[in-house]
């Protein structure tokens, strides 16, 4: 903004030439400095999973040498085929893709037919209900864990994955509801007044007019339903017993053995692991960063 209206001020003969130099370095060197602050903050940020990385690729015994040997020397690879092949990778993998899919897909479908609605309809103690959803969040999940528990276990459900699959189809969690309510609250209500008029209904509405305006809040509501419940290790803990059913996150856990534990194939599991979460990211980080700076969750 100084650096347009120094410009400005050139042209109009109010401000001198070497005024616009001077505030166009002082420009570079702050943008400069940002950067340098920024990447180093990164930098850092990125030494777990460097290290991790690291570790995955060393030969048994190596792990915890000193000084630490941050580049392996040898480099083994075979620690990933190994470490993919002494636990059933895939069936747990396949766990994993199920819950992680049918959570993402019923949670921000029900969680955006609740901020339509929050957003858009009226219908009596809106703004109180609105209210007590978003105080949920404050409730910690330990909480209510014993409740659930029970309630699920009358209804047979304990080793299933439908405890961790059906609450996220009623609303999709007051988080998400926030986020889709405070993003519908940015679409005109030209649009809603439009297809009223054409005959369409609410639902009609929300899935032809809304819907295809919200893929920055989806593309955020799936990052976050992604790492979720992909991480999630408490729930499929609790509810999970027989070995074909658990999750990663829970068979990573049983590579730890009670006396002895080899961090080098913990590591290159635990590596591919996270490689799909960091993709998704990468995919969909334009999407994510829209949908936080709509929503209001960035300050506006």
């Amino acid at each position: 903004m100084a650096e347009a209206e120094a410009r400005a001020g050139i042209a109009a003969g109010r401000v001198a030439p070497w005024t616009w130099l001077h505030v166009r370095r002082r420009a570079v060197v702050g943008k400069a400095a940002a950067y340098l602050v920024l990447g180093s903050v990164g930098a850092v940020q990125l030494i777990p999973f460097f290290w991790m990385v690291s570790t995955s690729l060393k030969p048994r015994g190596t792990e915890f040498l000193w000084p630490p040997q941050w580049l392996p020397n040898p480099v083994v690879f075979r620690n990933y085929l190994t470490a993919l092949t002494i636990m059933p990778f895939m069936t747990f993998l396949r766990n994993t893709l199920l819950i992680t899919t049918a959570n993402m897909v019923g949670g921000i479908l029900t969680s955006l037919m609740a901020a339509y609605s929050f957003a858009r309809l009226r219908f009596p103690y809106k703004n109180l209900l609105f209210s007590i959803c978003l105080s949920t969040m404050m409730l910690p999940g330990v909480v209510t864990l014993i409740p659930q528990f029970i309630i699920f276990r009358h209804l047979g459900w304990v080793n299933t994955p439908l405890p961790l699959i059906v609450p996220n189809w009623f609303g999709g969690g007051a988080f998400f509801i926030f986020l889709g309510r405070q993003f519908f609250s940015t679409i005109p209500m030209e649009l809603e007044d439009a297809a009223r008029i054409d005959g369409a209904t609410s639902y009609r509405i929300w899935w032809s007019v809304m819907l295809p305006l919200c893929k920055p809040v989806i593309a955020s509501m799936a990052i976050f339903s992604f790492q979720w419940n992909w991480n999630d290790f408490m729930g499929p803990l609790v509810y999970l017993h027989d070995t074909e059913k658990l999750t990663m996150a829970v068979g990573l856990n049983v590579m730890k053995g009670v006396y002895q534990t080899d961090w080098n194939l913990l590591m290159a599991a635990s590596t591919v692991f996270t490689i799909p979460m960091i993709i998704l990211f990468f995919l969909a980080q334009r999407e994510f960063m829209r949908g936080i700076v709509t929503s209001g969750l960035a300050g506006r």
